[in-house]
């Protein structure tokens, strides 16, 4: 592969969390529970909306989304680092390094537009009841759906094919477990200023302007609800946004967390290790936080796990029979 300035790439090498060998079981074992679970819960959650008809609503069409992008969003850096560690190989290709690193931006911005999209949902719902249906009818739904995609694929593409225009040594090191952006730019050979501005400019475009829509939204929901007189109405209304503010809370205290430790601290390590909690924690937990404070989640859960246990139970019965 030449690129850049005719600078050869062979390889690149993930250099992972840990340099100890002793600690390579221990990793493995804990990001393969964290990506199953991850993928059963969100699997769960997509499963339950689309078999109960009482959830297709606008809300939950959003959150069976957003568990859909978080699957992939894991399923973009994991299994790679998994391999790695079982064969005991830190090597990925450059082109490999220039996927993972598309996907990985078009999902993670996949969930923050989605985020956004459910800040406006509950704004609607809370702020002007009465015209939610109207507002918030299923074409709307879908083409904010597809503007998210659409916005995030031509991002990601202008990232990505700003890396190509790059030049590298033969054999790169990145200090992380996956090909992360900054981090490749960082150990890039020759001026990468265009690159820091591109990347900067997409940072504060597409992070900070849905986190103003976001607050924008909860502080109108916040000024609603204050003017409900009953308590119980009270209640009521935060409930339906109690989830939703819950995973938004964790995703940018997690990512701004790991923006100020990496900031802070100068270790590679510190850096890649803090990274994993808004990169596989926060996907892992939004599920949890989704069926825990949902009564309808919950509900929907039941009955889909209910009727698996009967399938399974008449499967059984069947082969018996036979």
């Amino acid at each position: 592969m030449v690129l850049g300035n005719g600078t050869q790439i062979s390889k690149f090498l993930l250099l992972g969390l840990s340099d100890e060998p002793e600690q390579q079981p221990l990793i493995f074992g804990l990001f393969l529970s964290m990506y199953l679970i991850t993928m059963f819960g969100n699997l769960l959650i997509i499963l339950a909306v689309s078999s109960d008809p009482f959830l297709h609503t606008p809300m939950y069409f959003f959150l069976s989304n957003l568990s859909f992008v978080d699957i992939c969003f894991t399923s973009t850096t994991i299994p790679k680092m998994l391999l790695n560690i079982q064969t005991q190989s830190k090597v990925i290709t450059y082109e490999g390094c220039i996927a993972q690193m598309y996907y990985f931006l078009l999902f993670i911005q996949l969930d923050i537009f989605l985020l956004t999209v459910m800040a406006y949902d509950r704004f609607v719902a809370i702020c002007h009841p009465l015209r939610y249906t109207v507002i918030m009818n299923p074409i709307l739904c879908g083409m904010l759906v597809l503007i998210s995609w659409v916005i995030g694929a031509l991002n990601s593409s202008l990232q990505s094919l700003m890396v190509l225009r790059l030049s590298f040594s033969t054999v790169l090191e990145i200090p992380h477990f996956f090909c992360e952006l900054k981090q490749v730019i960082q150990h890039a050979s020759g001026d990468t200023f265009l690159n820091n501005i591109v990347m900067y400019f997409g940072v504060g475009l597409f992070g900070g302007v849905p986190l103003g829509g976001i607050l924008y939204s909860y502080s109108k929901i916040a000024s609603s609800i204050h003017r409900i007189s009953s308590a119980q109405g009270k209640y009521k209304a935060f409930s339906t946004c109690a989830s939703h503010l819950s995973v938004v809370s964790l995703f940018y205290c997690t990512g701004f967390g790991v923006y100020l430790s990496s900031a802070t601290v100068h270790s590679s390590y510190s850096s890649a290790t803090a990274s994993v909690m808004y990169t596989v924690v926060t996907p892992m937990l939004n599920p949890f936080i989704y069926s825990m404070r949902n009564k309808d989640i919950k509900r929907a859960l039941k009955k889909f796990l209910w009727k698996v246990s009967i399938k399974v139970q008449l499967v059984l019965v069947l082969k018996k029979c036979l």
